[in-house]
């Protein structure tokens, strides 16, 4: 198959590929041996967020002392 890329630099996947994979909003874009790689990739919410910063057991304070740090340097 053949896609086109336009003078804005966009590629416009064929449909056959799209339905292939599935929803995806959004691909990782790589090079490998001259080669364009792209992988979809799910954008996870802030529940996700939130949920792992819970099992790293990361709380508000953590958060606000990290801001902190990083506003010094």
């Amino acid at each position: 198959m053949l896609a086109k890329l336009t003078a804005e630099n966009q590629l416009t996947l064929p449909k056959s590929i799209t339905q292939a994979i599935g929803a995806a909003e959004y691909f990782e874009v790589k090079i490998e041996g001259g080669q364009i790689i792209l992988t979809p990739v799910k954008i996870q919410g802030a529940d996700s967020v939130r949920a792992k910063l819970g099992v790293l057991n990361v709380n508000e304070q953590d958060i606000t002392d990290a801001v902190e740090w990083a506003r010094q340097l």
